[in-house]
């Protein structure tokens, strides 16, 4: 492929795309908050929901640093928009984030109203949107080269 014509990460430090460096950090929070979640629900100590708390908080904020990188980097190249998975990674994770920000929220209430039902089930919706657009990320850069140097 040209130089020319390579799928280059937009944000990048050093030639390293910054996406891919900050996404597992939401990823292992968002998940994280779905165990204490559940501990919570199981067990009913106070410990979970604050620890749910502030998975979700860490999260949110990783997750609005991995995007702003992600839209730099999809805005950033036209190429990068062009991929037949750009579009439902972009929107599948916009969707994460913006639920992931609400369950944030939810979980600021008193422990039990923050988790049972409505922040558990927003974990679990958070949760599993994740393994798809994982799967339309890795798509990305080992199907189609997006930010791989050559």
């Amino acid at each position: 492929m040209q130089d020319d014509m390579r799928v280059r990460s937009t944000a990048q430090i050093a030639g390293h795309p910054i996406h891919p460096m900050l996404v597992p950090i939401p990823i292992a929070c968002f998940i994280g908050a779905l165990l204490t979640d559940i501990a919570y629900v199981a067990s009913a100590e106070v410990m979970w929901a604050n620890f749910s708390a502030w998975l979700l908080l860490f999260g949110v904020i990783f997750g609005v640093l991995a995007a702003i990188a992600g839209l730099t980097d999809f805005l950033g190249n036209r190429l990068v928009r062009a991929q037949p998975p750009a579009w439902p990674h972009l929107i599948g994770n916009a969707v994460a984030l913006i639920l992931a920000i609400f369950n944030t929220m939810v979980h600021m209430r008193d422990a039990w109203t923050s988790v049972w039902p409505t922040g558990l089930a927003l974990s679990v919706i958070t949760v599993l949107i994740l393994p798809v657009t994982g799967w339309l990320g890795w798509a990305m850069v080992y199907r189609h080269g997006v930010g791989v140097a050559r």
